[in-house]
Parts: C-alpha cells; structure tokens; sequence
C-alpha cells in the first residue's frame, strides 16, 4: 500500500510478550517479530511539562511504535478524514503509527517516559511538519 493511503485503522495497539517473576518484569522487542519492522532508531521524550503536546506531525516513510515505558498519554492519529484516539499507559503495549499518518502526543502525565522505537534513521526530509502539506500529500 502506497504511504499516503495508510489509514488510522492501520494503526493499532500491539501487545508485548511480559515475562513476570518475583524479580519484576521484562518486556522482549525484537525486529520484525514483535513488531512489523526493523528498529533503525530509539529515542526517548520525558520531562513533558503538563498540558504540552508533542509531535504533530507526519511522516513520509518511517513506522514507530510508541510505548508508554513510564507514565502515561495519549496518541490522536489523523489520516486526513479520520481520527483516533488511544492512551497508553502500559510499558508491554505499544501504538504502532504507520507512514502517511499525523500523529500527536498529548496529556503526558507527570514523569510520563515515551519511548520510540522507528523504522529508519533521522531524516529531516521524511518529516511533514505542516497539516496542509500533509493534506495535499494524503491526496497525491
């Protein structure tokens, strides 16, 4: 499917593999088999002060997952007629966002940890930073 004919009933919550033992938990995420790509890139976004939202944006080429790793918020995607909103408040879900798709993250609680876990390395060119060039690209 073309990048830019992703809807948001592409994106959908994945739920990790938790192995619990009296020691704590761990959650195992491995390439192409917990989830549907290879990881090129991980960041991390933390210290969001209350009421901020982040990302609003698109991308051209890269899938993330998302995972609330402490803390909890809420990702809206929009593909230019529907939206969704889902919480993630569970470090074993994660939000898989696909290409072509505008993503925002919002209601960050306090001490909330997003970790990403993308598809392809840094690159500015694949960002659609502005809501009506993501339009115009959803429509191309």
């Amino acid at each position: 499917m073309p990048n830019n004919k992703h809807t948001v009933f592409d994106c959908n919550i994945i739920h990790l593999r938790r192995i619990h033992n009296r020691a704590g938990n761990i959650t195992p995420v491995e390439n192409n088999m917990h989830i549907p790509f290879d990881v090129k890139r991980v960041f991390y976004i933390y210290d969001i002060p209350g009421g901020e939202s982040r990302a609003a944006h698109g991308h051209h080429k890269l899938h993330q997952f998302v995972v609330a790793a402490g803390g909890s918020f809420d990702i809206t995607v929009d593909d230019g007629e529907n939206k969704k909103t889902v919480q993630l408040n569970r470090p074993y879900m994660g939000f898989h966002i696909l290409p072509g798709i505008w993503a925002d993250l919002s209601n960050f609680s306090s001490g909330a940890v997003c970790l990403v876990l993308a598809s392809l390395p840094y690159d500015p060119e694949d960002y659609i930073a502005n809501y009506e060039a993501f339009k115009l690209f959803k429509k191309a």
